[in-house]
């Protein structure tokens, strides 16, 4: 739906998924709403750093300038699994991935004249605490759905540190909740919740409202570095204990630039003292 948005828009679209399938799929769905020209699509696994340096290459030479890159990987795994890089799956596919493919297309982000990202976050962040000792899962029983959250809940920090090292580059980054909605993914990820809520869930495109508002607003005074919902700047955090200070969110920022295998991005007439020291 958001993809279908965009380029109802003009925006070019380059769409990046780990399945052919519903990638051409979705490229099918563009072309019923003649929406499709110039669309183009890359096979990349997030959960391989291989395979998002490859899609990183790929753009890089292809394109001159990127305005706005929407992060919605997510996957909820019923066991604990490793993928190729030796990385917790949910991890690697929605934390460590995504880090790595907007740092490797930051400098097209930069040369746009207002650059965006955007991090489609979940309501399931609010109810998990991080623990930075346990980035990857591997102590306790294993649950999908709280490695998820808890995915979540580093995605939307991680939203704050790239604000705070980058945003003075002219690049604005926001975390966006699309609200609950009624979308093929979560009635395969969380079937009973999805039965049980059925008759209040969002529609798509009320779920997508507030993304492709960040993407494309001209109003003035939009805020940086904040998570939205309904187009409105929300609260990072609502349970006790699971807010993360800003000494955590550094170090959580240091853990996942040692995953990612990649240099740190943060330019160096930015970085804090605490941040040279890291």
């Amino acid at each position: 739906a958001a993809a279908i948005e965009f380029a109802s828009l003009g925006a070019h679209l380059i769409l990046v998924g780990r399945s052919v399938g519903k990638l051409e799929s979705l490229r099918a769905e563009l072309s019923a709403a003649n929406a499709a020209d110039g669309c183009r699509l890359i096979v990349a696994d997030m959960g391989s750093l291989d395979s998002v340096r490859a899609a990183v290459d790929e753009i890089l030479e292809t394109e001159t300038v990127l305005d706005v890159l929407v992060d919605n990987a997510g996957a909820i795994f019923p066991d604990r699994i490793t993928g190729p890089d030796g990385i917790e799956a949910t991890l690697a596919t929605m934390v460590v991935g995504p880090f790595a493919l907007v740092s490797g297309l930051m400098p097209l982000l930069q040369r746009s004249e207002d650059g965006r990202v955007i991090a489609v976050t979940s309501g399931g962040q609010y109810t998990q605490p991080l623990d930075l000792n346990d980035l990857q899962s591997s102590q306790g029983s294993f649950s999908g759905p709280r490695a998820y959250a808890r995915a979540k809940r580093a995605q939307v920090a991680l939203v704050r540190e790239w604000q705070r090292r980058l945003g003075p580059s002219g690049v604005t980054f926001n975390a966006v909740h699309p609200g609950w909605a009624a979308t093929p993914g979560l009635a395969d990820s969380l079937p009973a919740f999805y039965r049980s809520m059925g008759p209040i869930l969002r529609t798509p495109s009320e779920g997508i409202d507030s993304m492709v508002w960040l993407g494309t607003t001209t109003e003035g005074g939009l805020d940086n570095g904040r998570l939205y919902l309904d187009r409105r700047p929300r609260p990072f955090d609502r349970v006790p204990g699971t807010r993360l200070t800003g000494d955590e969110r550094r170090r959580l920022w240091d853990h996942v630039v040692a995953l990612s295998g990649a240099p740190d991005p943060t330019p160096e007439r930015w970085r804090s003292p605490r941040d040279q020291a890291a």
